[in-house]
Protein backbone atom coordinates (compact mmCIF):
# COMPACT_ATOMS: atom_id res chain seq x y z
CA UNK A 1 0.00 0.00 0.00
CA UNK A 2 2.32 2.71 -1.41
CA UNK A 3 1.34 6.26 -0.58
CA UNK A 4 1.63 8.92 -3.57
CA UNK A 5 5.10 9.78 -5.09
CA UNK A 6 4.40 13.04 -4.63
CA UNK A 7 4.00 12.89 -0.97
CA UNK A 8 7.47 10.93 -0.09
CA UNK A 9 8.34 14.28 -1.26
CA UNK A 10 7.62 16.04 1.83
CA UNK A 11 9.76 15.85 4.73
CA UNK A 12 8.01 14.65 8.12
CA UNK A 13 5.95 17.55 9.54
CA UNK A 14 7.44 19.73 11.92
CA UNK A 15 5.65 19.78 14.99
CA UNK A 16 5.44 16.06 14.80
CA UNK A 17 9.02 15.26 15.37
CA UNK A 18 8.85 17.97 18.25
CA UNK A 19 5.83 16.11 19.83
CA UNK A 20 7.60 13.27 19.92
CA UNK A 21 10.39 14.65 21.82
CA UNK A 22 7.96 16.05 23.87
CA UNK A 23 6.55 12.93 24.51
CA UNK A 24 9.93 11.55 25.71
CA UNK A 25 10.85 14.31 28.11
CA UNK A 26 7.65 14.18 29.89
CA UNK A 27 8.13 10.60 30.07
CA UNK A 28 10.93 11.26 31.97
CA UNK A 29 8.94 13.69 34.34
CA UNK A 30 10.02 16.95 32.53
CA UNK A 31 7.61 19.78 33.23
CA UNK A 32 7.23 21.15 29.25
CA UNK A 33 7.30 24.90 28.52
CA UNK A 34 6.06 25.12 24.84
CA UNK A 35 7.61 27.98 22.93
CA UNK A 36 7.27 25.82 19.88
CA UNK A 37 4.24 26.23 17.94
CA UNK A 38 2.38 29.25 17.67
CA UNK A 39 -0.90 28.35 19.10
CA UNK A 40 -2.14 31.24 20.99
CA UNK A 41 -2.74 31.04 24.90
CA UNK A 42 -5.76 33.66 24.78
CA UNK A 43 -9.29 32.64 25.07
CA UNK A 44 -11.47 34.05 22.13
CA UNK A 45 -13.21 37.13 23.12
CA UNK A 46 -16.48 36.51 25.07
CA UNK A 47 -18.59 38.57 22.61
CA UNK A 48 -17.48 36.06 19.74
CA UNK A 49 -18.17 33.40 21.75
CA UNK A 50 -20.87 34.43 23.05
CA UNK A 51 -22.52 34.86 19.05
CA UNK A 52 -21.78 31.34 18.39
CA UNK A 53 -23.29 29.92 21.33
CA UNK A 54 -26.31 31.64 20.44
CA UNK A 55 -26.44 30.59 17.05
CA UNK A 56 -25.60 27.21 17.37
CA UNK A 57 -28.83 26.55 19.35
CA UNK A 58 -30.70 26.98 16.27
CA UNK A 59 -30.71 24.07 14.40
CA UNK A 60 -31.52 25.29 11.22
CA UNK A 61 -27.55 26.46 11.25
CA UNK A 62 -26.89 22.83 11.28
CA UNK A 63 -27.51 22.13 8.02
CA UNK A 64 -24.51 22.33 5.54
CA UNK A 65 -23.93 26.10 4.76
CA UNK A 66 -24.05 27.27 0.48
CA UNK A 67 -22.41 29.93 -0.81
CA UNK A 68 -25.58 31.53 -1.92
CA UNK A 69 -26.36 31.68 2.02
CA UNK A 70 -27.51 34.44 4.02
CA UNK A 71 -24.88 34.26 6.24
CA UNK A 72 -22.04 33.46 4.02
CA UNK A 73 -23.16 36.48 1.83
CA UNK A 74 -23.03 38.31 5.22
CA UNK A 75 -19.65 37.10 5.93
CA UNK A 76 -18.24 38.43 2.68
CA UNK A 77 -19.80 42.00 3.16
CA UNK A 78 -18.17 41.72 6.45
CA UNK A 79 -14.93 41.04 5.18
CA UNK A 80 -15.23 43.32 2.94
CA UNK A 81 -15.74 46.06 4.83
CA UNK A 82 -13.04 45.06 7.43
CA UNK A 83 -10.61 45.47 4.60
CA UNK A 84 -12.10 48.98 3.58
CA UNK A 85 -11.74 50.14 7.19
CA UNK A 86 -8.01 48.69 7.98
CA UNK A 87 -6.35 48.79 4.52
CA UNK A 88 -8.64 51.42 2.30
CA UNK A 89 -9.22 48.62 0.36
CA UNK A 90 -12.35 48.03 -1.85
CA UNK A 91 -13.54 44.49 -2.62
CA UNK A 92 -16.68 43.35 -4.12
CA UNK A 93 -18.20 40.97 -1.82
CA UNK A 94 -19.49 38.54 -4.48
CA UNK A 95 -16.66 37.92 -6.28
CA UNK A 96 -13.47 39.38 -4.82
CA UNK A 97 -13.64 37.49 -1.09
CA UNK A 98 -13.66 33.68 -0.55
CA UNK A 99 -14.02 32.39 2.78
CA UNK A 100 -12.03 29.60 4.24
CA UNK A 101 -11.73 26.75 6.68
CA UNK A 102 -8.61 28.51 7.91
CA UNK A 103 -5.57 30.24 5.95
CA UNK A 104 -3.75 26.98 5.65
CA UNK A 105 -6.22 25.26 3.90
CA UNK A 106 -6.67 27.98 1.25
CA UNK A 107 -2.97 28.35 0.71
CA UNK A 108 -2.66 24.53 -0.05
CA UNK A 109 -5.44 24.26 -2.49
CA UNK A 110 -4.37 26.99 -4.14
CA UNK A 111 -1.57 25.29 -5.32
CA UNK A 112 -3.49 22.45 -6.14
CA UNK A 113 -5.52 24.68 -7.93
CA UNK A 114 -2.98 25.76 -10.71
CA UNK A 115 -0.22 24.21 -10.59
CA UNK A 116 0.79 21.65 -13.23
CA UNK A 117 3.40 18.91 -12.56
CA UNK A 118 5.82 21.51 -15.30
CA UNK A 119 4.99 24.63 -13.00
CA UNK A 120 7.44 26.12 -11.03
CA UNK A 121 6.16 27.81 -7.63
CA UNK A 122 8.62 30.46 -5.96
CA UNK A 123 8.72 30.23 -2.48
CA UNK A 124 10.90 31.96 -0.07
CA UNK A 125 13.00 29.67 2.17
CA UNK A 126 12.98 29.55 5.16
CA UNK A 127 8.89 30.23 5.15
CA UNK A 128 5.67 29.07 6.75
CA UNK A 129 5.50 25.19 5.81
CA UNK A 130 2.58 25.21 3.92
CA UNK A 131 3.92 27.86 1.56
CA UNK A 132 6.03 25.07 -0.22
CA UNK A 133 4.96 21.62 1.39
CA UNK A 134 1.17 22.71 -0.82
CA UNK A 135 3.46 23.17 -3.59
CA UNK A 136 4.62 19.09 -3.49
CA UNK A 137 1.47 17.96 -2.39
CA UNK A 138 0.32 19.48 -5.90
CA UNK A 139 2.86 17.85 -7.78
CA UNK A 140 4.46 21.56 -8.60
CA UNK A 141 7.91 22.15 -8.95
CA UNK A 142 9.39 24.14 -6.22
CA UNK A 143 12.34 26.43 -6.63
CA UNK A 144 13.36 28.07 -3.41
CA UNK A 145 14.44 32.23 -2.68
CA UNK A 146 16.58 32.08 -0.09
CA UNK A 147 16.06 35.00 2.46
CA UNK A 148 18.34 35.75 5.17
CA UNK A 149 20.15 39.00 7.09
CA UNK A 150 21.95 40.04 4.57
CA UNK A 151 18.52 40.77 2.36
CA UNK A 152 16.57 41.91 5.37
CA UNK A 153 14.45 38.91 4.78
CA UNK A 154 13.14 39.69 1.46
CA UNK A 155 13.69 37.54 -1.74
CA UNK A 156 15.80 38.50 -4.54
CA UNK A 157 13.96 38.35 -7.80
CA UNK A 158 16.86 39.58 -9.73
CA UNK A 159 18.88 36.09 -8.99
CA UNK A 160 16.10 33.47 -10.60
CA UNK A 161 17.07 31.83 -13.39
CA UNK A 162 15.45 32.91 -16.49
CA UNK A 163 14.63 29.13 -17.30
CA UNK A 164 13.59 29.21 -14.23
CA UNK A 165 11.46 31.50 -14.61
CA UNK A 166 9.71 30.94 -17.63
CA UNK A 167 8.02 27.74 -16.08
CA UNK A 168 7.07 30.13 -12.94
CA UNK A 169 3.29 30.84 -12.43
CA UNK A 170 3.12 31.30 -8.80
CA UNK A 171 5.28 33.36 -6.17
CA UNK A 172 4.80 32.99 -2.50
CA UNK A 173 5.43 36.01 0.16
CA UNK A 174 4.39 36.96 3.39
CA UNK A 175 4.99 40.20 5.43
CA UNK A 176 4.86 40.33 8.68
CA UNK A 177 7.07 37.15 7.52
CA UNK A 178 6.80 33.85 9.93
CA UNK A 179 9.36 32.42 10.98
CA UNK A 180 12.02 35.47 10.33
CA UNK A 181 9.36 38.21 11.95
CA UNK A 182 10.80 40.28 8.55
CA UNK A 183 8.37 42.92 7.64
CA UNK A 184 8.58 44.64 3.96
CA UNK A 185 8.99 48.11 2.52
CA UNK A 186 6.25 49.62 -0.02
CA UNK A 187 9.12 49.31 -2.42
CA UNK A 188 9.31 46.07 -2.08
CA UNK A 189 5.66 44.97 -2.78
CA UNK A 190 5.39 47.58 -5.65
CA UNK A 191 8.41 45.81 -7.58
CA UNK A 192 6.84 42.44 -6.62
CA UNK A 193 3.68 43.39 -8.22
CA UNK A 194 5.44 44.85 -11.20
CA UNK A 195 7.64 41.95 -11.58
CA UNK A 196 4.45 39.30 -11.21
CA UNK A 197 2.80 40.98 -14.29
CA UNK A 198 5.75 40.96 -16.28
CA UNK A 199 6.05 37.50 -16.32
CA UNK A 200 2.66 36.44 -15.75
CA UNK A 201 2.87 34.79 -12.50
CA UNK A 202 0.01 34.15 -9.57
CA UNK A 203 1.23 36.59 -6.63
CA UNK A 204 0.12 35.05 -3.46
CA UNK A 205 0.27 36.79 -0.26
CA UNK A 206 0.01 35.44 3.26
CA UNK A 207 -1.07 38.15 5.37
CA UNK A 208 -1.52 36.52 8.48
CA UNK A 209 -0.04 38.77 11.32
CA UNK A 210 -0.99 41.62 10.05
CA UNK A 211 -2.46 42.80 13.49
CA UNK A 212 0.16 41.79 15.22
CA UNK A 213 2.75 44.76 15.25
CA UNK A 214 4.49 47.05 17.53
CA UNK A 215 6.06 50.56 18.23
CA UNK A 216 3.75 52.02 15.58
CA UNK A 217 4.12 50.14 13.01
CA UNK A 218 1.30 48.99 10.40
CA UNK A 219 1.60 45.99 8.08
CA UNK A 220 0.38 46.85 4.40
CA UNK A 221 -2.05 44.47 2.56
CA UNK A 222 -0.74 44.38 -1.14
CA UNK A 223 -3.89 45.09 -2.24
CA UNK A 224 -2.96 48.72 -1.10
CA UNK A 225 -0.73 48.90 -4.07
CA UNK A 226 -1.39 49.97 -7.70
CA UNK A 227 -2.52 47.10 -10.03
CA UNK A 228 -2.34 44.61 -7.56
CA UNK A 229 -5.99 42.64 -8.12
CA UNK A 230 -4.15 42.23 -11.96
CA UNK A 231 -1.81 39.48 -10.32
CA UNK A 232 -2.09 38.78 -6.37
CA UNK A 233 -4.79 37.31 -3.72
CA UNK A 234 -4.13 37.76 -0.29
CA UNK A 235 -4.83 35.28 3.19
CA UNK A 236 -5.86 35.88 6.46
CA UNK A 237 -6.72 34.68 9.20
CA UNK A 238 -8.87 35.02 12.44
CA UNK A 239 -6.70 32.57 14.06
CA UNK A 240 -4.06 35.20 15.18
CA UNK A 241 -5.64 38.26 15.29
CA UNK A 242 -8.72 36.75 17.92
CA UNK A 243 -7.54 33.83 19.48
CA UNK A 244 -9.83 31.66 16.85
CA UNK A 245 -7.16 29.25 16.20
CA UNK A 246 -9.16 26.13 16.92
CA UNK A 247 -12.19 27.56 14.88
CA UNK A 248 -10.88 26.67 11.50
CA UNK A 249 -11.86 30.31 9.96
CA UNK A 250 -10.05 32.21 7.35
CA UNK A 251 -10.35 34.14 3.79
CA UNK A 252 -8.67 35.09 0.83
CA UNK A 253 -8.94 38.20 -1.02
CA UNK A 254 -8.03 39.90 -4.53
CA UNK A 255 -7.86 38.51 -8.15
CA UNK A 256 -11.71 37.29 -8.76
CA UNK A 257 -10.71 34.63 -11.16
CA UNK A 258 -8.22 33.23 -9.52
CA UNK A 259 -10.58 32.79 -6.52
CA UNK A 260 -13.50 31.71 -8.87
CA UNK A 261 -10.51 28.66 -9.72
CA UNK A 262 -9.85 28.51 -5.87
CA UNK A 263 -13.49 28.07 -5.17
CA UNK A 264 -13.98 25.64 -7.48
CA UNK A 265 -10.95 23.33 -6.52
CA UNK A 266 -12.77 23.82 -2.67
CA UNK A 267 -16.01 22.85 -4.38
CA UNK A 268 -15.06 19.54 -4.69
CA UNK A 269 -13.07 19.02 -1.32
CA UNK A 270 -14.69 20.58 1.27
CA UNK A 271 -18.27 22.11 2.00
CA UNK A 272 -18.44 25.62 4.02
CA UNK A 273 -18.21 26.59 7.49
CA UNK A 274 -20.33 25.75 10.05
CA UNK A 275 -23.03 28.79 9.90
CA UNK A 276 -22.38 29.40 13.70
CA UNK A 277 -18.66 29.86 12.82
CA UNK A 278 -19.20 32.43 10.28
CA UNK A 279 -21.94 34.40 12.07
CA UNK A 280 -19.27 34.67 15.01
CA UNK A 281 -16.72 35.69 12.25
CA UNK A 282 -18.80 38.33 11.50
CA UNK A 283 -18.97 39.52 15.25
CA UNK A 284 -15.24 39.40 15.03
CA UNK A 285 -15.15 41.69 12.26
CA UNK A 286 -17.75 43.87 13.03
CA UNK A 287 -17.74 43.66 16.66
CA UNK A 288 -15.75 45.78 19.60
CA UNK A 289 -11.99 45.97 18.85
CA UNK A 290 -10.82 46.69 21.87
CA UNK A 291 -9.87 42.97 22.43
CA UNK A 292 -7.84 42.99 19.57
CA UNK A 293 -5.68 46.15 21.48
CA UNK A 294 -5.76 44.68 24.60
CA UNK A 295 -4.25 41.55 22.88
CA UNK A 296 -1.22 43.08 20.66
CA UNK A 297 -0.16 45.18 23.73
CA UNK A 298 0.56 41.60 25.44
CA UNK A 299 2.42 40.35 22.60
CA UNK A 300 4.77 43.26 22.69
CA UNK A 301 4.74 43.37 26.54
CA UNK A 302 6.01 39.73 26.10
CA UNK A 303 8.20 40.57 23.15
CA UNK A 304 9.95 43.04 25.03
CA UNK A 305 10.44 41.16 28.52
CA UNK A 306 11.80 37.93 26.26
CA UNK A 307 14.10 40.17 24.37
CA UNK A 308 15.57 41.63 27.34
CA UNK A 309 15.90 38.63 29.37
CA UNK A 310 17.79 36.65 26.75
CA UNK A 311 20.24 39.05 25.91
CA UNK A 312 20.82 39.64 29.41
CA UNK A 313 21.91 35.77 29.51
CA UNK A 314 24.32 36.40 26.77
CA UNK A 315 21.96 35.19 23.82
CA UNK A 316 21.53 38.63 21.45
CA UNK A 317 17.95 38.27 20.01
CA UNK A 318 16.35 41.07 17.65
CA UNK A 319 13.33 42.88 18.67
CA UNK A 320 10.89 42.57 15.87
CA UNK A 321 8.45 45.04 14.57
CA UNK A 322 5.26 42.47 14.12
CA UNK A 323 4.64 38.53 14.84
CA UNK A 324 4.27 36.76 18.16
CA UNK A 325 8.00 35.54 17.28
CA UNK A 326 11.04 35.84 18.17
CA UNK A 327 13.76 34.19 15.21
CA UNK A 328 16.88 33.64 17.03
CA UNK A 329 20.76 32.55 15.75
CA UNK A 330 21.40 29.67 17.97
CA UNK A 331 24.15 30.78 20.29
CA UNK A 332 27.90 31.09 19.55
CA UNK A 333 28.44 28.31 22.08
CA UNK A 334 26.49 26.02 20.18
CA UNK A 335 26.84 27.26 16.84
CA UNK A 336 28.40 22.93 16.19
CA UNK A 337 24.86 21.99 16.12
CA UNK A 338 22.26 21.70 13.71
CA UNK A 339 19.24 23.44 14.43
CA UNK A 340 17.72 20.81 14.87
CA UNK A 341 20.31 19.48 17.70
CA UNK A 342 20.19 22.73 19.50
CA UNK A 343 16.06 21.98 20.21
CA UNK A 344 16.67 18.82 20.73
CA UNK A 345 18.93 19.52 23.53
CA UNK A 346 17.01 22.25 25.06
CA UNK A 347 13.80 20.13 25.49
CA UNK A 348 16.22 17.17 27.07
CA UNK A 349 17.86 19.14 29.18
CA UNK A 350 15.65 21.73 30.61
CA UNK A 351 11.90 20.63 28.67
CA UNK A 352 12.09 24.22 26.61
CA UNK A 353 10.48 23.60 23.41
CA UNK A 354 11.85 26.43 20.41
CA UNK A 355 10.74 25.52 16.63
CA UNK A 356 14.44 24.63 14.45
CA UNK A 357 14.45 26.75 11.41
CA UNK A 358 14.96 23.30 9.43
CA UNK A 359 11.26 22.93 10.45
CA UNK A 360 10.67 26.17 8.09
CA UNK A 361 13.24 24.97 5.27
CA UNK A 362 16.78 24.23 4.46
CA UNK A 363 18.01 28.39 4.88
CA UNK A 364 16.30 28.21 7.99
CA UNK A 365 19.43 26.35 9.13
CA UNK A 366 21.27 28.07 12.06
CA UNK A 367 18.04 29.72 13.64
CA UNK A 368 15.35 28.61 16.15
CA UNK A 369 12.16 30.37 16.53
CA UNK A 370 10.35 31.12 20.23
CA UNK A 371 6.13 31.56 19.89
CA UNK A 372 5.64 33.92 22.63
CA UNK A 373 2.55 31.85 23.96
CA UNK A 374 3.04 31.63 27.14
CA UNK A 375 2.43 34.41 29.80
CA UNK A 376 5.53 36.38 31.69
CA UNK A 377 6.06 33.87 34.65
CA UNK A 378 6.52 30.61 32.23
CA UNK A 379 8.89 32.82 30.14
CA UNK A 380 11.06 34.09 32.99
CA UNK A 381 11.07 30.52 33.70
CA UNK A 382 11.92 29.38 29.76
CA UNK A 383 14.77 31.87 30.52
CA UNK A 384 16.01 30.77 33.50
CA UNK A 385 16.36 26.78 32.03
CA UNK A 386 17.65 28.20 29.27
CA UNK A 387 20.49 30.16 31.00
CA UNK A 388 21.44 27.12 32.54
CA UNK A 389 22.33 25.22 29.15
CA UNK A 390 23.91 28.18 28.34
CA UNK A 391 26.53 27.77 31.44
CA UNK A 392 26.63 24.11 30.69
CA UNK A 393 30.20 22.32 30.12
CA UNK A 394 30.43 21.30 26.91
Amino acid sequence: MEEANRMKRLPRYLFTIIDDLKKEAMVRGMEIIDLGMGNPDQPTPAHIVNELCKRAKDSENHRYSRSIDKVECELRKAIAEWYQKKFEVELDPESEVLPLIGSKEGIAHISLAFLNSDDVALVPNPAYPVHFNGVLIAGGILHNLPIDEKNKFLPDFDSIPEKILKKSKMMFLSYPNNPTTAVATESFFKKAISFCKENNIILVHDLAYSDIAFDGYRAPSILEYSDSKEVAVEFHSLSKSYSMAGWRIGFAVGNAKILRSLAKTKGYIDFGLFKPIQYAAIQALTGPQDCLIELVEMYEKRRNFMVTALNKIGWEVPKPKATFYLWARIPDKYSALTSMEFVSLLIREVGVVLSPGTGFGEYGEGFVRFALVENEDRLREAVNRIQKVLEMEV
